[in-house]
């Protein structure tokens, strides 16, 4: 008997249901699904010409992370955030990292800190490539790989958390303008500065790109809002 790969001992309908999350996902990004609209199960089962179970399954984990909430016999709506929630996640964001990274640009050694250089520079390389899921995926084990470093498993968990309830709505505009190339070249910035073992200017530079991130959240907010077109699990919403 051959041997099995990974995918064959994954049920069907559990790879399907990961590759609607991942659409759903994609079109949040995009801007394709809007922030306190409201989509039935059914309806988003259509557009991707699959049933409604494996639909309702993956808007299920979209649930747990934050991004969705169910409406009892209506289906999901897509998780609002506010300004002020925005301005308080930037604020425990730099509360918790920004003297995370001197602590870890003091005890981490080179090697660990060149360890996430090529995961920085998949983030610069998907924002010119115009991947905005890798952009986001690449960022977030960036951010979260340099704060494990810290060695506070709990630490990393909270940010992770933050990451999730302020995810960026509506790239898509933003990625066409090019906005998002400076924004993933800070991340090299950052490696080198903490390479160099200057931890103040590593804190400044975490802080200013803290606020960069959150001027883009304000920006994406304001894109205007496209008709929504015919979703595909192939990523083609992109």
């Amino acid at each position: 008997m051959g041997q099995l790969k990974q995918d064959d001992l994954i049920p069907a309908q559990e790879r399907l249901r990961d590759r609607v999350a991942h659409a759903l996902r994609a079109a949040l990004v995009a801007g394709e699904l809007r922030p306190g609209s409201v989509y039935s199960a059914p309806v988003l089962a259509a557009d991707f010409g699959i049933s409604a179970t494996p639909v309702r399954e993956a808007m299920l984990d979209l649930a747990r992370e934050g991004l969705v909430e169910p409406v009892r016999n209506k289906g999901f709506r897509i998780t609002e955030v506010s300004e002020r929630d925005l301005d308080q996640y930037t604020e425990l964001r730099a509360l918790i990292e920004v003297p995370t990274i001197g602590r870890v640009t003091r005890s981490a050694t080179a090697g660990q800190l060149e360890e996430l250089r090529p995961v920085a520079e998949e983030i610069v390389a998907q924002a010119r490539g115009h991947d905005l899921i890798g952009y986001l995926d690449a960022d977030r084990r960036f951010h979260l790989g340099l704060l494990s470093l810290a060695g506070n498993d709990r630490l990393v968990e909270t940010v992770g958390d933050l990451r999730k309830r302020s995810r960026l709505y509506g790239l898509k505009g933003l990625d066409e303008q090019g906005r998002l190339i400076s924004s993933a070249e800070e991340h090299i910035e950052l490696l080198d500065l903490m390479l160099s073992g200057d931890a103040a200017a590593a804190e400044a530079c975490m802080a200013r790109h803290l606020g960069h991130v959150r001027s883009l959240w304000a920006a994406a907010r304001d894109e205007p809002v496209e008709p929504r077109s015919r979703l595909t699990l192939g990523g083609a919403c992109l």
